[in-house]
């Protein structure tokens, strides 16, 4: 049973404001008796100490979730209507909230108001900026129940929990291929669709994923970050270390569909079908001799 108005923490006498719920400057304020936070409209002040009593009188009838707020509950009506008003005109994306839709503009304006003080880098949102500041600290607060690894972000938390379940609810239309997450889905939509939307500022050579671009960095640095623990030999790429690793475990992985032989590494079985195929690649600039594999054309050469 909800208190009455005389009963609520806080609340000064009513006599104090007007019949439209304003209150004289000059006179007392409302005052907050648990978090001294000051209003000027009584209509203001009631519906703020709902928060402290924990009291959310507004209910949503599709999913029962709760909100002490009006305004809080139509926001959250717009998840369950999939309606998004709120457009951005220079790259045509929609928000259902208006909130959203200011946070996003700030990727088009390069604006970044805060700043880390410990490093000067700057963020367009705070809310990014103070997950920043975990990387200064090393604290990594959300921890997973199942396996107790730690995240400093929650984002990295809720990608990383479907390893457990071994749930894949994102399908690809074009091919049935189905992920985890969603990120992952669309990073392979990128294949169907050729795009290449990451070019390398060295040698122009392009990609579909910034993580492939970042990798292909590291060939013009001449950085070899990825290091076998078996023999400590080291590539610019995790994919070379993965094949690599394969000749340690032995294990030939890809199957010629035409004469079943067997190969450690795709691009040794890419190559092998060329023997199928009678195609031969690989040609000689002097000579205009061609080979099916790319080592004969490269002893060829040095001969």
């Amino acid at each position: 049973m909800h208190q009455s108005e005389e009963n609520l923490p806080g609340l000064y006498s009513s006599n104090e404001c007007s019949q439209s719920g304003e209150i004289d400057l000059s006179s007392k304020s409302l005052k907050c008796s648990v978090c001294n936070k000051l209003f000027y409209h009584k209509y203001k002040f009631n519906r703020h100490l709902l928060v402290h009593r924990n009291e959310k009188p507004f209910k949503c009838t599709v999913c029962n979730k709760s909100f002490s707020q009006k305004s809080y509950y139509d926001k959250h009506l717009f998840f369950h209507s999939n309606e998004k008003p709120f457009k951005c005109l220079v790259c045509n994306k929609s928000f259902s909230w208006k909130s959203s839709f200011n946070t996003h503009f700030l990727v088009h304006t390069n604006e970044k108001p805060f700043k880390c003080t410990l490093c000067n880098k700057l963020f367009s949102l705070k809310s990014t900026l103070n997950t920043h500041l975990f990387v200064h600290s090393n604290e990594k607060p959300f921890k997973c129940s199942l396996c107790k690894k730690s995240f400093s972000k929650k984002s990295h938390l809720d990608t990383h929990l479907p390893v457990h379940s071994n749930e894949k609810p994102f399908s690809c239309s074009l091919c049935n291929k189905s992920f985890s997450r969603k990120t992952t889905l669309n990073t392979h939509l990128l294949v169907h669709s050729n795009e290449k939307a990451f070019n390398c500022s060295v040698c122009n050579k392009s990609f579909s994923q910034k993580a492939h671009l970042n990798e292909h960095l590291l060939v013009h640095n001449n950085l070899k970050l990825f290091k076998c623990s078996h023999c400590n030999k080291s590539f610019s790429r995790k994919s070379h270390l993965n094949d690599h690793l394969l000749v340690h475990s032995n294990e030939k992985a890809f199957e010629c569909s035409v004469c079943n032989k067997w190969f450690s590494r795709k691009s040794l079985l890419k190559e092998h079908l060329f023997v199928h195929g009678n195609d031969k690649p690989y040609k000689c600039s002097v000579c205009n001799k061609s080979f099916s594999r790319k080592y004969r054309f490269n002893r060829h050469t040095c001969t």
